[in-house]
């Protein structure tokens, strides 16, 4: 391997910080669509926003590693029966979720996070933009844009490089990245960089010039707060060393700025003397004088104090936060609270008021649900609400109560005032509702305890359902807030009246409640400070991080039999991920692997079609109706082949009834569907077309003769492609000409009608299709001028019979020179046009409004020019092959369009809105003379309609070769409660739509499909079917257990306990893993075990007295755990469980081969390597443990154990070497052969600190030390020795390494703790390995993310599933790394060949450039090797980066093939490469 290829393939998923802002709407913006309606009878009260129903919710902004993402929070409100959502009815809510609205994938990990808030008043019009920061001190400010509905930069900072040297104060490494917090006003922001400078950015003020004319001329619509300027403050000069928080207080003239410094350190020997060292600091900050004036301090407070947190108006003041006590400090008092029995008071005399539990408050987060009342989340997930007790501005005292237990957190937010959310890295994120009353009865009676059924029949519950598997926790002290993930029951939802609970909690009860799956929302009562909160959970974000360890197996319905690209389906990866009462077993398939119900062998299948028929249907339907349209099943199901058609019955069982319907069955059918309601099914064929009721011809026609004027040469003219929506069909024939049959509803007839725009056409048409505009609302109407006209009213979009249908209809079609029409059916006004649409644009914009985005004007005209005439002959033959537009079911939904061009690309457009109020308002004299004319023709364009490009996680295409083809893209509304379409081909995939984002699983287990259809049925509930290449017909259901609203499909098996390792074992399917939990133990158990077995001698406990020996301490317990898969969907069963001694810590657990001595037979064993963690004063040992699994019959004894030894050190890697097996002890690596009941050692190599892997090729072993980089050995059978090959000298902390084998090239892989990855080679040969001693450096690449573990696979030939493909050049012998990172990302490093890796790298270069950067970062500085300070000399610069090489799919057309050109190379070699990578790493 000499040059390789970096792909992610799954995102980061553990959010690591999450604020709430208004970001794409202002606090003024009461839109309905933003705003709940308030509860009528609130409407008079005088009480403050609080009471009022949920009132206005900002945008949630969460991060996680480097992916950014907006989301806008939709309510449902109490008012439509239907929606029992999940957590009952609070506060006249019936449900919350999360809806994205943009998605960005940084070059750079985000640090820190703040929103940039405009303060003043709530009808202010400004709105608010979020700061990013990122190592070393970049700082980034975002704001929303609407005119092209992202985010776009208002400002960077940056304070790195030779200017700014002097901050660093020679210093190379530091503790963390830059923390940024912000005024809550809104003034200035501050942000802490090389852990002692202080950056100011001051905001532009309201009221300035510059914002007057933002108000009126920002190029998105809104102003947004921004900051003007910035200037440093140095730590240093004020004597404050060691910060370790800070925060802007509330209720101050300017703003004041608290920073927790430290004054002196210590350190965990000098406690006793040396405790309260830690102090505050408060600063007035003028940023026009740029003064910072000390205005008061606070001294001895805890070392082990890390937070602070401003109290809200009208308190004001900060609450610090240390491991034992909480304090509160303002200018003019204190008070502080204890919350366990460490807590001293500075000068030890006076006692600290303690709260009534006892709690370790170390690593907590927490954020303010009410003035007065703030919630923290601790370490083992329970939240607790801190009351201050205050009268006016005086603090009189502290309140700690326990609340509920729930995901352990890594930030916390409110998301407006009855929301809050718990970003996690170690669980599933959680969006959570609150209220609270003043006392407990108000609020009981407002809540009535609520108990529903979460199984709401609702369809849109049904992909909630299994949104989440965090679920039956342990309970610490209260319910758990989590969502189940369960499969549906029937039971309809039932109250229940549960007495009211008093405290201790009745654990039983709560087990009966979990039991049957009911959602508990409890009051809390907090005596003392009268406030009594209750919570429901609403949403919940997917999290599979950290992917601590991972395994790959066979999926329970593997195919045997399968070969090439199918082989892949047959895995799945089973990976210990989260942390305590949050570990899970996260099962990951990439690709989805459909349940198959049954299979026919059926060849020469063109197209199927399910069609439903109901004789009595009213034309008007109502909400109860359109339920009973989800559930009415499908009647006839029909199949075209190459020469005739096949009806069939889909009742009970599919029973052919060809010969008794009058369906046309002599030749193949076009397309299939219903009109009028359901009440007629049409079917047209290639020369004509009829309606049928139920099983009766009612109307027949034929086209080519009577439908055209040209008498005598249309006989040759048949229908090549069909779209339906009632009540009209579009037929795009074989000459390229359009025809509309428009149905009346009044007699269920069809008449054939030529649209008179497409009669003269000089350009043809290359693809069209129908869009009916549904929904609670039509959606497009708001995007015409006259839209107020027209809400709500019926009169502008009439059809020609005079009634007015359900949703409105227009007609999309695309030409072959690339423009891209919307029409109005009927009338056929054009609405809409896009001119180049095949050059996938990243704004389409109609081309006759003159205001649009400066993106669209870039492309300069001399390119196209300069462009040789080669290059335009490539380009001249792409068409749009097949266009879909189409808006999926939900309040908020607006309309995807899809374009599917011949080169197989896949243009996605998402639609929005945005008014460009320039236009209407000061147009000059000529342009609105201009814009009349053009307007004339059609007073209704979709002005104000945009769409947005939107990137697809796919990159595998195919050429669209044959005319005429059948489409592709098939639309299903309800699959297993799923929405979205399939993606017919050679390579299909399934697209699910989920919060308004698509998420797109392949499908590869049947290699090509054909084609593709829903069916709802007795036997097949919400199920599909679909025809393969190879003749077979397949009717399935998507597997139940997995939740598809992730990047890959996966379920997750909770653990109640720490997952560590995982292994498997292939002949049993059975699948060990280490888990750890917690259990209390009294503290003489503990001590005794604390003894060293050598010298005997006993630690004396005479300081110690009975009382305190009794006391119960928490330490872990780790066991084996051996899981077994259930069928797809199912939890996993333990089969048996090997529990490790008492301190015993089971560090690894592998499956070994290794060779009976005695019998000469090969075994495969399960090898356990554990340590005994008995503190420092205790000499260190470790076990060795080989357990055979499943050697008997009987499933009572799966484990037998066969041998265990003690050895000196701890026994933290063990792997099979050619039979035998290599144990790495403390710092010896050992090898030891098996006679079949003892391990002799062999040979020995002295490691030099602590082994952290080991990799085994043939004879070569690869070892990772933590702290000593990697060494490479090998193994000599003759001598029996282990020989040290070469070594790398530098310095790196290895968290995990593999083989990479690339033909016969070997070469090593290690990633370390800063984030990297460096590739290393032995070469004796070369003078610079000091004859061989030392490993060279191949190439080096930072990732940007913890990788635990490489997974060596075999890559897939590229060439494998083309037809009449030749064997290329391509190593056999070629294997890629797949890894797992600790931020719950999978990715993978390639080898690539030398051709096509210059090329791409020429590529990479050209797009540093070329491509737009979120946040102004720049991708080469991310991707260069972090060495923290340390000496590192660079290495090659041999690998590429494919997060920034799939930027080019996205460039416009005319872009792409000018970089091409610039590089010497041609656009289609270029998506050749990246399909041959993307086909070559199809694994899963």
């Amino acid at each position: 391997m000499s040059y390789a290829a970096y792909k992610m393939m799954h995102w980061p998923t553990g959010i690591e910080n999450c604020v709430a802002g208004y970001l794409t709407h202002s606090i003024s913006d009461s839109t309905p669509q933003f705003i709940p309606p308030i509860p009528s009878d609130d409407l008079d009260s005088d009480w403050p926003r609080r009471s009022q129903g949920i009132g206005p919710i900002p945008n949630l902004i969460v991060s996680a590693a480097n992916v950014l993402e907006v989301y806008v929070v939709r309510v449902q409100e109490n008012n439509a029966a239907s929606d029992a959502k999940r957590g009952g009815v609070m506060a006249g809510v019936s449900g919350a979720s999360l809806e994205l609205v943009c998605h960005y994938r940084l070059h750079g990990n985000i640090e820190s996070m703040a929103v940039l808030s405009v303060g003043g008043s709530d009808s202010s019009k400004r709105r608010d933009s979020i700061i990013l920061t990122f190592r070393d001190a970049k700082i980034s400010v975002l704001e929303f844009d609407d005119s092209t509905h992202s985010l776009r930069a208002s400002s960077l900072h940056c304070f790195e490089g030779p200017d700014w040297f002097h901050l660093k104060r020679g210093r190379e490494s530091f503790a963390r990245g830059p923390l940024v917090k912000v005024d809550p006003q809104g003034r200035c922001g501050g942000v802490l960089v090389y852990d002692l400078q202080m950056i100011i950015l001051k905001t532009v003020q309201a009221g300035t010039g510059l914002v007057g004319d933002d108000e009126n001329s920002g190029v998105g619509g809104a102003a947004s707060a921004r900051v003007e300027s910035s200037y440093i403050i140095n730590l240093r000069d004020l004597d404050i060393k060691h910060v370790k928080d800070f925060v802007f207080v509330h209720g101050y003239i300017e703003p004041v700025l608290v920073i927790l410094h430290e004054q002196e350190l210590t350190w965990a020997g000098r406690i006793s003397w040396k405790h309260h060292t830690c102090m505050l600091s408060a600063l007035s900050i003028n940023t026009t004088m740029k003064q910072h004036p000390l205005i008061w301090s606070a001294m001895n407070l805890p070392h082990d104090a890390y937070k602070l947190l401003a109290v809200p108006s009208p308190i004001g003041g900060v609450l610090v936060i240390s491991s034992n006590a909480v304090y509160y400090h303002s200018q003019s008092m204190s008070c502080a609270l204890a919350v366990n029995t460490f807590a001293v008071s500075a000068d030890g005399s006076q006692e600290m008021p303690r709260s009534s539990f006892t709690v370790e408050l170390d690593t907590a987060h927490a954020a303010w649900l009410a003035n007065d009342v703030a919630m923290l989340s601790t370490k083992t997930g329970e939240l607790l609400l801190l009351t201050l007790v205050y009268d006016g501005r005086v603090v009189q005292r502290l309140d700690l109560v326990k609340s509920r237990a729930s995901v352990l957190t890594s930030d916390i937010t409110t998301v407006g005032n009855s929301l809050f959310f718990l970003g996690s890295r170690l669980g599933d994120s959680l969006l959570v509702q609150y209220t609270f009353g003043t006392a407990p009865t108000a609020s009981a009676s407002s809540v009535k305890e609520e108990v529903g059924d979460i199984e709401g029949d609702a369809p849109s519950m049904k992909r909630l359902r299994r949104s989440s598997s965090d679920a039956l926790q342990d309970m610490v002290g209260g319910e758990e807030l989590s969502l189940y993930g369960s499969t549906p029951n029937k039971a309809d939802s039932a109250q229940i009246h549960i007495p009211e609970p008093s405290w201790p909690l009745d654990l039983k009860l709560l087990e009966a409640l979990y039991l049957t799956r009911f959602r508990v929302m409890w009051v809390i009562d907090a005596s003392q400070s009268e406030k009594s909160f209750a919570f429901a959970v609403r949403d919940s974000l997917i999290n599979i991080g950290p992917l601590k360890d991972f395994s790959y197996g066979l999926r329970i319905n593997a195919n045997p039999n399968a070969t090439g690209m199918a082989k892949q389906s047959n895995y799945e990866m089973v990976c210990c991920s989260g942390h305590g009462k949050n570990g899970a077993l996260c099962v990951i398939q990439r690709s989805i692997r459909p349940e198959t119900i049954t299979e026919v062998e059926l060849p020469g299948v063109k197209g199927i079609w399910t069609v439903y028929h109901k004789s009595s249907r009213s034309h008007n339907s109502d909400a109860s109706k359109i339920a009973a349209e989800e559930d009415e099943y499908h009647a006839y199901l029909i199949i075209s082949l190459e020469a005739r058609t096949m009806v069939l019955e889909t009742a009970d069982l599919l029973g052919e009834v060809t010969e008794s319907v009058d369906y046309y069955v002599q030749g193949s059918t076009i397309a299939a569907g219903n009109l009028f309601g359901r009440r007629r099914v049409i079917q047209v064929y290639a020369r004509g077309a009829r309606i049928l009721d139920g099983s009766y011809m009612t109307q027949e026609l034929t086209f080519g003769s009577n439908g055209t004027e040209s008498g005598s040469g249309s006989d040759g003219i048949t229908v090549s492609a069909v779209s339906i929506a009632d009540p009209y069909v579009l037929l795009k024939m074989s000459d390229y000409s359009v025809q509309l049959l428009v149905g009346d509803p009044s007699n269920c007839t069809v008449s054939i009608d030529v649209p008179s725009v497409f009669e003269g056409l000089k350009k043809s048409i290359s693809a069209c299709t129908l869009y009916n505009d549904r929904g609670p609302e039509p959606w497009l109407r708001k995007a015409s001028t006259d839209a107020w006209l027209s809400t709500g009213v019926g009169e502008t979009f009439v059809g020609s019979d005079g009634v007015s249908h359900d949703g409105d209809i227009y007609c999309i079609t695309s030409y072959d020179n690339g423009t891209l029409d919307i029409f109005d059916v009927p009338g056929f006004n054009c609405v809409f046009t896009v001119e180049k649409f095949i050059s996938g644009k990243a704004y389409l914009t109609d081309s006759f409004v003159k205001e649009s985005p400066p993106e669209l004007h870039e492309i300069s005209k001399s390119s196209e020019d300069t462009a040789g005439q080669a290059r335009k002959e490539n380009v001249q033959n792409i068409k749009v092959s097949e266009v879909v537009m189409h808006r999926w079911s939900g309040q908020h939904s607006r309309p995807f369009l899809f374009g599917i061009l011949t080169d197989g690309t896949i243009l996605c457009y998402h639609a929005y809105l945005f008014e460009a109020q320039e236009n209407a308002k000061n147009e000059d004299e000529k342009g609105g003379q201009e814009l009349i004319t053009h307007d004339s023709t059609s007073s209704s364009r979709l002005r104000n309609l945009r769409f947005l490009r939107i990137p697809l996680d796919m990159h595998t295409r195919e050429e669209v070769s044959a005319e005429g083809a059948m489409p592709r893209i098939s639309i299903y509304k309800n699959i297993g409660g799923h929405q979205g379409f399939f993606l017919s081909g050679m390579r299909p995939a399934w697209f699910m739509v989920f919060r308004e984002h698509l998420r797109v699983h392949p499908q590869l287990c049947d290699g090509s499909i054909v084609a593709f259809t829903v069916l709802h049925n007795v036997n097949c509930n919400h199920g599909f079917i679909y025809v393969t290449s190879q003749g077979l017909l397949k009717i399935c259901q998507l597997p139940s257990g997995l939740s598809y609203d992730n990047y890959w499909p996966m379920q997750k098996i909770p653990l109640k306990g720490t997952p560590h390792q995982v292994t498997y074992f292939a002949d049993k399917n059975l699948y060990p893993l280490i888990v750890s939990f917690p259990v209390m133990k009294p503290l003489n158990q503990i001590l005794s075990s604390l003894v060293d077995q050598e010298t005997g001698h006993q630690i004396d406990h005479d300081n110690l007295s009975s009382d305190e020996l009794q006391r119960t301490y928490t330490i872990d317990a780790f066991e084996i755990r051996i899981m077994e898969p259930e069928k797809s969907g199912g939890t996993w069963q333990t089969k048996a469980t090997i529990p490790m001694q008492s301190s015993e810590n089971a560090l690894t657990a592998r499956m070994v081969t290794l060779l009976n001595t005695t019998t000469k037979e090969n075994e495969t064993l399960l090898a356990i390597g554990t340590a005994y963690v008995q503190g420092e004063d205790v000499a260190a040992r470790g076990r060795v443990l080989l357990y055979a699994l499943g050697r008997s019959d009987n499933p009572q004894n799966l484990v037998s154990e066969m041998y265990t030894k003690e050895l000196k050190g701890a026994i933290s890697a063990v792997a099979s070497l050619q039979g035998h097996l290599l144990i790495a002890a403390g710092t010896k690596i050992i090898l030891h052969k098996w006679t079949g009941t003892d391990l002799n050692g062999v040979a020995f190599f002295d490691a030099p600190l602590h082994v952290v892997s080991l990799n085994i090729v043939k004879n070569f072993i690869l070892l990772g030390d933590i702290h000593k980089s990697i060494y490479f050995l090998n193994w000599k059978e003759q001598g029996s020795q282990l020989s040290l090959l070469a070594k790398d000298f530098g310095s790196l902390d290895c968290f995990s390494t593999e083989f990479l084998i690339d033909g016969s090239t070997l070469s090593l892989v290690v990633s370390d703790e800063q984030k990297n990855v460096q590739v290393f080679y032995y070469a004796p040969k070369l003078s610079e390995s000091w004859k061989g001693q030392k490993l060279l450096s191949r190439a080096e690449f930072h990732i940007g993310a913890h990788v635990t573990k490489f997974l060596r696979l075999q890559m897939l030939p590229a060439s494998s599933d083309k037809p009449n493909a030749t064997p290329g050049p391509d190593k056999t012998n070629r294997y890629a790394l797949l890894f797992g990172t600790l931020d719950g990302s999978i990715g993978c490093i390639a080898p690539l060949d030398e051709l096509s890796f210059r090329r791409l790298q020429s590529l990479q270069r050209k797009l540093v450039d070329a491509a737009p950067h979120v946040a102004g970062l720049n991708p080469k500085s991310f991707r260069q090797f972090q060495s923290c300070g340390r000496a590192h000399r660079p290495g090659p610069d041999n690998i590429v980066d494919f997060e920034l090489l799939c930027h080019y799919e996205m460039l416009p057309l005319e872009e792409q093939l000018e970089i091409a050109h610039q590089i010497g190379t041609t656009r289609s070699q270029i998506l050749s490469n990246f399909n041959d990578l993307s086909l070559g790493t199809s694994f899963l």
